[in-house]
């Protein structure tokens, strides 16, 4: 995404609001600073006509705060400079507007009547021709206004509703969190047992000597029900690690010597596949998060991403951060994710591989959601990577 002086620098440009423009609309400002009070009346008197938009601004209070900030807004405009200060100040009234619940089109409308007040005054106080100039100069600034708080609210509309998506999926999550952690509990005390009685007969068999202790006749049926048992309580760790209750042990910890570790556990794994694993990271990075479950984020993610690589493939761990967050991504040069399952990847239980549980992105999905993080991932034929984002703090 570009950055706010990149966005302003193109606008400016774009309109060409250049030094002519900015020197006409500073010295309209001096002769206008007497009016802009008087301008923001009408302003808020026009609003207040449309029973919609005054049934959002009905407090006295609201009414003053947005009379001195419309009369700010218009001396800050008229004056510059333009820069991150006059950008910050506008992508608020875009934010402010999501927040109240005005409909973007109501930015166009306020731009109207703001154009009319002024190009009315801007008649009385110059001759003709330099009368055009200088409303032309003010409506380069409206179109950069409107520019940027549009960008804004497009921007924080977006944020709200993935926010909602996000909270809508927590649900679900707790929901079927709830529903495996009680079939979990159901499944685990007759799992033991299942085992201690196949490991009690299986000792009474050979104590009895009715049955060699190689005889096929029982190692065979008991190899493969000690397998299937082991299979089966696998399975209930990973119902448990969804499941259990969301507890966090927070405390500072290195995230680069966690992820080496975990390289270190798992390049032999990733060997065996013939797939190179590496870490992208070597400087300490400090952040305060659960240990525990940073290890099974990049345990499971590493583990998808060798399954995804072939033989002779890559997969890459990058930790770095910012000011406010740690960012943790696993990168392969695998197929990708077909487009059609990608909307369901975090979906407990959905799964495309042979034997797999469907649990291991969802969990991830938990955990990461558990440190107020975030994930996403972009995926393509040539290979996908998972980006985890999560506070440093």
């Amino acid at each position: 995404m570009p950055t706010r002086a990149d966005v302003l620098a193109e606008i400016l440009a774009y309109v060409e609001l250049g030094e002519a423009e900015r020197g006409r609309l500073i010295e309209l400002h001096a002769r206008l600073a007497p009016q802009l009070h008087v301008i923001a009346d009408r302003f808020h008197d026009r609003l207040r006509a449309r029973p919609d938009a005054a049934a959002l601004l009905s407090s006295p209070e609201q009414l003053q705060r947005l009379h001195a900030s419309l009369v700010d807004w218009m001396a800050s405009g008229l004056l510059g400079p333009y820069d991150q200060t006059f950008y910050d100040k506008r992508s608020r009234i875009g934010q402010r507007h999501v927040e109240v619940g005005l409909p973007q089109h109501y930015m166009f409308t306020a731009m109207n009547v703001l154009r009319d007040e002024y190009d009315d005054r801007i008649a009385a106080l110059y001759e003709p021709t330099v009368a055009r100039l200088v409303m032309r100069s003010v409506n380069k600034l409206f179109d950069v206004e409107l520019a940027l708080m549009l960008r804004h609210y497009q921007l924080d509309s977006e944020a709200k509703l993935v926010e909602s998506e996000r909270r809508i999926q927590a649900g679900r999550m707790l929901a079927i969190q709830t529903l495996s952690a009680g079939l979990a509990h159901e499944v685990r005390n007759p799992l033991n047992s299942a085992k201690l009685q196949l490991e009690l007969l299986e000792r009474r068999l050979k104590r009895a000597g009715s049955i060699e202790p190689d005889d096929p006749r029982l190692v065979d049926p008991v190899e493969v029900a000690r397998h299937e048992i082991e299979r089966l309580t696998r399975l209930l760790s990973e119902f448990l690690a969804f499941a259990r209750p969301p507890d966090l042990a927070l405390g500072d910890y290195d995230v680069v010597v966690i992820a080496r570790e975990l390289v270190a556990n798992e390049r032999a794994m990733a060997a065996r596949r013939g797939v190179d694993l590496e870490l992208a990271a070597h400087e300490p990075l400090v952040a305060h998060l659960d240990a525990n479950k940073l290890r099974q984020i990049l345990h499971n993610l590493v583990r998808n991403a060798v399954e995804a690589a072939s033989s002779g493939g890559h997969v890459t761990i990058t930790v770095s951060r910012d000011q406010t967050h740690l960012y943790v991504s696993v990168a392969d040069d695998g197929p990708g994710i077909p487009a059609e399952i990608r909307q369901r990847i975090y979906e407990p239980f959905f799964t495309t591989k042979e034997g797999g549980t469907g649990l291991g992105l969802a969990i991830v999905h938990s955990m990461v959601t558990l440190h107020n993080g975030t994930i996403d991932i972009d995926s393509s034929p040539r290979g996908t990577k998972i980006d985890v984002a999560m506070p440093l703090s």
